[in-house]
Parts: C-alpha cells; structure tokens; sequence
C-alpha cells in the first residue's frame, strides 16, 4: 500500500512517524518527504487505511492520511518518460564517466539492436571524453549509421561539480528546412503561378517553368540582374516533388574561393585555422532531399567548378579536410547574367560543367522586353513599400505611369522596386505625378528626358576644388569610378576584372563607400 501521510511541519515529527511504522511491523520499502507530507510505500500491511489512522493518531502533529496509486518520484519518472517519448529526436543522458544511463524511444529506434542504456557513450557516436565533458555546451557534427547528424551536448553540473551530460542528436536534413525557412521568410506558396506578371512573354516562361518543376534535372537560369532568377527558382522548388523539403540559396560572387567551398560542401573539425572544434556541414548535406540554388555561378572559381563537377557527375563529395565520401540527394538550380558561352571561349568556366548545368534552361526576359507586367508589378510595389513606410497607398498619375513606361530598367524588376520605395517614402502627396517620378530617376544618377538613354557620371568633369587634401580627393574618386562603373559591372568579381584588381580590394572598396 502506498499512502500520503500529512502532518504539521515540526522538528521530530518523521522519527515519530517511523517509530509508528517499526511499531506495528510494517515493512517500510521506500519513503519519500515533503514539506508538511511523507509519501510511504508499505509492503505486508493486511490492515486497511483507517486502520493505519488510527495508529498514527498517537502522533500530536498527525493531520490525515490518503492512499495513493504511485509515489511522486515514480510519477515524475513516468511523466518524463512521456515527454522525452514525444520528442522526435533522439536524446541521451549520460553520466561523469560517459555511460548512458537514459535514452528516448527516438534514440532506441535509432540504434536498433545495439545495446544504449548501460553502453559507453564513445561506442555509439563519435565523440570523445573532452568534447563531453566541456564546461560548456557545444555542437558537433556526428556520424550515425551514415546518417549526418548535429550533436548538442549540454553539459550538467551540481554546485560546481561535473555530473554528466544530455546529447540531443539532431538531424542535419532537419536543420536545413530551418535554415531554408530563416532564407525564405515569405515562401512561394503558391509556386509559378504566385509570380506577378500578364505579358505573353513571361506567360512562356511561366508555362515552361512549370514543366521544368516535374522533371528532377538541373536548371540553368539566366537573364540581367534584377531579372527575378531566384524567385523563378524558388517558385520550380515549389511546384517539384521536393517542395516539402529545404530550399537553400548561395551566392557565389559574394564569398572567397575557400569560403565558398566550406559553405557548400562543409567541412570537418580542424580542417583549417578558425574551424568549428565540431566541424560543420555543408549546403549540400543541409539541403537533403530539396534544391540548391547557386545563384552567379560564372563567378565560381575553376577550382571549384571541377568540383561541383565531380559532385555532379555521381551526388558524391568529402567534406573540406574529409576523407569520408558523402551522398547529397538535392537537385541543383543555377543562375548566371554573364555570356557563359564567352566565358567558355576565354576559358573562365569549364565546357564539362557548363553541359552538366544546362540540362533544362530558362532565359528570363528583361523588363524592358515586357512592359505589359508594369501595370501588375507597379501597383504591388506602391502597396508594399506604402505598408513599409505606414502610409496610404499612393496613385500614380497617366503621364507618370507613361514615364515609368517609357524607362529602360537597366536594373530590371529590383531597380523598379527600388525605385518606387523611394518614390512613395519621399512623396509630398498622396499623388505621384511625372515630375515626382523624374526626380527620383534623377536622384539615382539617371536621366529619362528621351525615356531611352542612361546617363552616367563622368569622372573626368567632377570638380575637386572643394577637397580638402589628396586622400579627399581620392575618396571621392574612387567612389564616383565604382558608382559609374557598378550598374555595368554588378558584381565584385567582374568590377574587379574591369579594373584589374583584385576582388578582395573591390570588396574592401564597397564596403568603404557603402556602395551595394
């Protein structure tokens, strides 16, 4: 019988009870105390519950006595049990010494037939005796029946003292959906058909995006900047039959060569100076089962495009430092503005890999060459950037929206966008008219009298007089060089081409001038 025997708080008062219980020759199994309560689980006891009452009343500070199904420790030992059960990732306790002495029913699952509860922590994953008992929590890269996984381990201490540690084993599939979800705040739920657009031309491309979805091949996009490429590309993710899983973005003009491999095929622990002590995976591995869009990948390196090419070639590859083969199950979306064709002849990106890409290719028309998607994009635009800024939402007289017509959009889509954020952040009324449109095109540095011609700056005519030493004037050179040069030239890699620099220097340069 188990019973809950309540009692007034006094000093004594359990040795009371304990003598009522040797007393009457009860075998006592286990007891638990509260506050103001004793919990006891009585073996050989034939009397009933009154009865025991009864003897306890010979005790002043003795309130009442209840029977009860389980004590409380068995009762949180079962609750917990049932929590960790609904968790789906596997998690393990482990003590000072490294066994495991609890584990889910994720975690049994996952090792199958091997033994878990009692087993040494060091048999079942990779990861050693200091990496356990760090003094603070950590995340390594782990390897379970060749399934990559992250370990978050949380070291536990009592007053100072190492106790042990609970590992939770998550999957590295897993933490691409949420790294895809950080990327994508706003998803193409809707795929293709949520792109914004009425010409006949993006109807095409619309249509043949949508046959593209069903067929598991690479995709090569390509068009200007500002085109819209990612979102086409996020949009055929949606429609294909690996919607449900991660979508994962890289640019490859933004990043060093080195950088750029470890983003994309990780890399192990210590593999170089600065490494995560854990290792790291890569989008490859993160993107299990969904798409990897490599956005300007004529900026890649030969280097790395031999080995996106061997990736390629079998869905192999090692991490950086590796010599493990791993397998990646992801479809791969590239997107280029430059002449790949060109960039062949001359010998900057590899033929071999340019054929391995361009399995399946769109060609995105500019904006200029659909001007009939104006009369959708603008009116979604003022509504967006009038909800930004907490204003109504303005309207756009006729010759406005003639002079909108009659622009060029070097930067396509982005530049209009742009564009009219400003004009609707910078607007006196709640009207915008042909004037208010010209002095925002103006203020970019663009001139639309003719409605056809873009006039850059010219450096030679700039007046310097005004600086005030050698470094002045050179600052603000540099900046009206890289103003004029970037619309033609959007990405470091090829400004630095132009200029024949390097691209670290033109990153350098950017940043300085705060120029995107």
């Amino acid at each position: 019988m188990k019973v809950a025997i309540r009692l007034e708080d006094q000093i004594g008062v359990s040795q009371k009870v304990l003598t009522v219980i040797a007393s009457n020759g009860w075998n006592l199994v286990s007891m638990e105390v509260e506050t103001g309560i004793i919990y006891m689980h009585l073996e050989g006891v034939k009397q009933t519950l009154s009865q025991i009452s009864h003897a306890l009343t010979t005790i002043n500070e003795f309130l009442g006595c209840d029977e009860i199904d389980a004590m409380p420790s068995t009762l949180k030992e079962t609750h917990l049990q049932a929590l960790l059960a609904r968790i789906a990732e596997p998690i393990l306790d482990i003590d000072k010494t490294g066994i495991v002495i609890s584990a889910n029913e994720s975690t049994l699952k996952l090792f199958g037939s091997q033994k878990v509860v009692g087993n040494r922590l060091k048999s079942l994953i990779n990861i050693t005796q200091q990496e356990y008992q760090r003094k603070s929590g950590c995340s390594i890269s782990v390897n379970v029946n060749h399934q990559s996984y992250i370990a978050d381990v949380s070291p536990v201490y009592n007053e100072g003292d190492y106790q042990g540690a609970l590992i939770m084993l998550r999957e590295t599939k897993a933490l691409g959906r949420q790294l895809a979800a950080l990327q994508n705040a706003k998803p193409v739920e809707d795929g293709i058909e949520s792109i914004l657009s009425q010409s006949t031309a993006m109807s095409a491309i619309k249509d043949q995006a949508s046959r593209f979805a069903q067929l598991d091949l690479p995709v090569l996009l390509r068009g200007e900047t500002g085109t819209g490429k990612e979102l086409l590309a996020r949009a055929i993710h949606q429609g294909s039959n690996r919607s449900q899983q991660p979508f994962l973005a890289i640019n490859c003009a933004t990043l060093p060569e080195h950088l750029l491999e470890s983003e994309l095929f990780g890399y192990q622990a210590g593999a170089f100076t600065g490494a995560s002590k854990g290792g790291k995976p890569g989008l490859l591995e993160l993107a299990e089962g969904g798409t990897v869009f490599l956005d300007e990948i004529a900026e890649m390196s030969v280097y790395l495009q031999a080995k996106l090419l061997r990736f390629l070639e079998n869905y192999q590859f090692r991490r950086v430092g590796g010599t493990q083969e791993l397998n990646a199950n992801v479809r791969i979306i590239s997107a280029t503005h430059q002449d790949l064709e060109r960039n062949i002849v001359e010998q900057q990106f590899r033929e071999d890999l340019y054929y391995r890409l361009n399995v399946l290719s769109i060609s995105i028309p500019a904006l200029r060459e659909r001007i009939d998607d104006l009369a959708i994009l603008i009116p979604h635009f003022l509504e967006l950037a009038a909800k930004q800024v907490n204003l109504p939402v303005p309207t756009i007289t006729h010759s406005g929206y003639q002079e909108l017509a009659a622009y060029p959009w070097p930067g396509n889509i982005r530049q209009l966008q742009n564009s009219l954020f400003r004009l609707v952040a910078l607007a006196n009324s709640n009207v915008l008219t042909e004037t208010d449109i010209k002095q925002v095109l103006k203020e970019f540095g663009q001139s639309n009298a003719q409605g056809a011609n873009v006039n850059q700056l010219e450096v030679s005519k700039v007046e310097y007089r005004d600086c005030e030493n050698w470094q002045a004037a050179q600052n603000k050179f540099e900046q009206l060089l890289l103003e004029q040069l970037l619309p033609e030239f959007p990405t470091t890699r090829s400004l630095a081409k132009r200029l024949g620099v390097s691209h670290n220097k033109i990153a350098m340069k950017l940043r300085k001038h705060d120029l995107n």
